[in-house]
């Protein structure tokens, strides 16, 4: 039983709503564990096509649980390994949206940078604050974001631990939809659908080659994508839709 999220399905999308929000949805380690293994629980089900990570109107996620860490000592920080949970959330094999209300502070800006594509509402805010508690970020932050911006912006944002709105990470391409608050979980319904009518073994595949390029060198990223290609011609999907497509009409994608 989850004490921090609650995870429920709505047709083929797996919904994850963060649930503290007494302290805005702040990330204990817990909760975090309960994240990625209701993620690895919606990948693993066949039903399951899309997934969603969402908070409340007021927060995503408004940083980790300081109280936590307050007596955290670098030995026990190597002994518990606290970002290694994080790791698991990139061998997820199916698409994740992040939901994003309010703030996704540090470990909250993290959780939604590691999920594939971002909606946001307009009024939203993101930053990594944690410079002015004497540390940084921890689960990828600096990675994720010196790729989104290049390493002069990056630096500016994580030095100064200023929030950065909404309308900065989109004009970045770290936010893919901006729209109002009222209408942000809408618009996430609304992509996670069109997600879920295309061919999920071609998702996936997509995912891991586009993912990849990120590392890789252009002819490591190609020859990646060339493989895939040649794989998704193994599938139903493929035979489907282009017979769908000969004969004029929609496809129905499988995953198979």
């Amino acid at each position: 039983m989850s004490n921090y999220i609650r995870a429920f399905s709505q047709d083929d999308i797996g919904i994850i709503q963060l649930d503290r929000p007494e302290v805005l949805n702040a990330l204990n380690r817990e909760m975090v564990d309960e994240i990625v293994a209701q993620l690895e629980s919606f990948d693993q089900n066949n039903a399951i096509r899309v997934m969603i990570i969402k908070g409340n109107e007021k927060a995503f996620a408004a940083g980790a649980d300081i109280e936590e860490m307050v007596h955290s000592t670098p030995l026990s920080l190597e002994m518990v390994n606290p970002f290694a949970v994080w790791d698991r959330i990139s061998l997820i094999k199916k698409p994740i949206i992040a939901v994003v209300n309010g703030f996704a502070l540090g470990g909250g800006f993290e959780l939604a940078l590691h999920c594939d594509l971002i909606v946001a509402a307009e009024d939203a805010k993101f930053g990594f604050p944690e410079v002015k508690l004497g540390v940084m970020p921890g689960a990828g932050g600096t990675q994720f974001l010196t790729k989104a911006m290049g390493p002069r912006k990056a630096l500016e944002f994580i030095w100064l631990g200023e929030p950065m709105p909404a309308k900065i990470a989109y004009q970045f391409g770290i936010v893919n939809r901006l729209v109002a608050s009222e209408l942000v979980e809408e618009e996430a319904m609304r992509l996670a659908y069109q997600l879920a009518l295309q061919p999920p073994i071609s998702l996936r595949l997509i995912k891991e080659a586009v993912h990849a390029a990120v590392d890789l060198s252009l002819q490591d990223g190609k020859n990646l994508e060339r493989k895939n290609f040649y794989i998704a011609f193994a599938s139903e999907d493929q035979k489907e839709g282009m017979q769908a497509f000969t004969e004029k009409r929609p496809p129905t994608f499988r995953g198979m």
